[in-house]
Parts: C-alpha cells; sequence; structure tokens
C-alpha cells in the first residue's frame, strides 16, 4: 500500500499575494477527515478564496502523527517563499522555492524540523533569489575589514565596498539594511554600539559613491548574532562582518 502524498504549490510570495494568487493542494490521503483537516489549515492561513482543493481520497497509509505534524508544517513562514512546493510523502518532507536571504533560507527549514518527530526527514531545496542573491553573489564569502576596534574602514573594505556599490545599482528600487556585527571580545555594551558605527560607516561610504541616502538604513547586533565559534580567532574573525539584506 502506498504512504500518503501531500504536494502545495504556491506560484507567489504570499505575504505580498494578489487577489488572483492561488495556493494549489494536491496529492493523496485516506480519509475526508485527513483532506479537511489540511484544507482548513491552509484557509485558516491564506485565506479561503486563494486556496484550491485538488486532493483526493485513496488507498493509503499514514505514519503516526500524520495529520498534526502536516497540520504544524503549514506555519506562516510559508509565506517567505515564492515560487514555492511543500511535498510531504510519507515521512519524508520536501521544501522547495526562493526566499530572500541565506538566512531565511536555513530558518525555514530548522523550524520544519523542530515541528517533526524524529522519524521525518526534511529536504531544504530552497534558494536565495531575486535582490537578495545579487548582493550576496557581489559580496561572497569576503568580510569588510575596519581598523582593530574603529568604524574606520581599511582599503581592502573600501574595494569590496566599490564592488557592492555596482551590485547595489542593480537592485534599484528596493531598500537595503546594512548590518554590524562584532565578535564577543569586550563588553556587549561597547560591541553593539562598535557594530551600529561599523555598519554607519558603510552606509556613509557608499552614500558618497552614489548610492541614494533613502535606500540604505542601518542597525549593529554587536556579538548577539555569531556565524561561527568565538572560541578562536577563525571564529571570531568570521563573526566580525556587515551584511547586506534586501528588506521584505
Amino acid at each position: 500500500m502506498r504512504s500518503c502524498l501531500l504536494f502545495l504549490m504556491f506560484a507567489c510570495c504570499l505575504c505580498h499575494a494578489e487577489p488572483d494568487d492561488k495556493v494549489v493542494a494536491s496529492g493523496v490521503v485516506p480519509d475526508e477527515a485527513s483532506k479537511a483537516m489540511l484544507l482548513a489549515r491552509l484557509r485558516e492561513l491564506y485565506g479561503t478564496e486563494r486556496v484550491v482543493d485538488q486532493i483526493s481520497i485513496g488507498n493509503v497509509v499514514l505514519p503516526a502523527s500524520w495529520s498534526a505534524s502536516v497540520r504544524n508544517l503549514i506555519q506562516p513562514n510559508l509565506k517567505l517563499i515564492s515560487k514555492g512546493q511543500l511535498s510531504v510523502e510519507g515521512n519524508n518532507v520536501g521544501i522547495r522555492g526562493e526566499v530572500a536571504n541565506e538566512a531565511q533560507r536555513q530558518q525555514i527549514a530548522s523550524e520544519m524540523a523542530a515541528v517533526l518527530n524524529p522519524t521525518y526527514v526534511v529536504r531544504n531545496g530552497l534558494r536565495v533569489g531575486g535582490s537578495q542573491q545579487v548582493l550576496d553573489a557581489a559580496l561572497g564569502k569576503r568580510i569588510i575589514e575596519f581598523e582593530t576596534a574603529q568604524a574606520v574602514l581599511r582599503p581592502s573594505g573600501q574595494k569590496i565596498l566599490d564592488e557592492m556599490v555596482l551590485a547595489l545599482g542593480k537592485v534599484k528600487g528596493r531598500k537595503v539594511e546594512v548590518i554590524g556585527h562584532t565578535d564577543n571580545t569586550g563588553a556587549r555594551e561597547g560591541n553593539l554600539t562598535l557594530s551600529l558605527a561599523r555598519a554607519e560607516a558603510v552606509r556613509t561610504y557608499l552614500i558618497q559613491h552614489g548610492i541614494m541616502p533613502e535606500m540604505i538604513s542601518v542597525a549593529g547586533f554587536g556579538p548577539d548574532r555569531p556565524v561561527a565559534e568565538n572560541a578562536n580567532e577563525e571564529g571570531r574573525a568570521r563573526n566580525r562582518r556587515i551584511e547586506f539584506r534586501v528588506a521584505d
């Protein structure tokens, strides 16, 4: 006997959906109760008028707690995905589509895994698309460097920002946040101040090189959002960074 199968298709980013944008639910479940639960959850999240029911009833098997698990998967963060598909076949979950940035890509898959029991496997097929992809590609894995404990750009950092000016020119019409981060060396309050000052220094440099002031906002998170361990210099160097995030 086959496992149950569910597909959810969303063609656009539903947090910016137009009235005609649809979420298509298709696949095979074993009974009307399972179908009714899925459709109720989708309509609760997206609105009745946007949900297209293509689910059929068939001779399939539900894994233990399948209905509750799938209901937990249909959560608001799906609205961050455009051109997407969520598939659930037995205990195998797949998610595809485009998101705005790498943080969203990892967050969505992580939150899905957190609401499932260990028998489920989540395949993360999400990709960073659009304007954010342009900025991420321009920055790559490079670190914009500053003088030690200062908000003064080093020449190597200025060179990277010269490339970011060109990338920002390709995403006109979108607002971009420049975010400063530090390692955890020293007092947290001082690091918060330094991270914001460094983000401001980047913004000033970009404006001086032709980027419109209203396009760029700044934030500083100090040591609060590390991407590596602070136990060694390599990790601390990775945490001392500037990020560019296209605003939602």
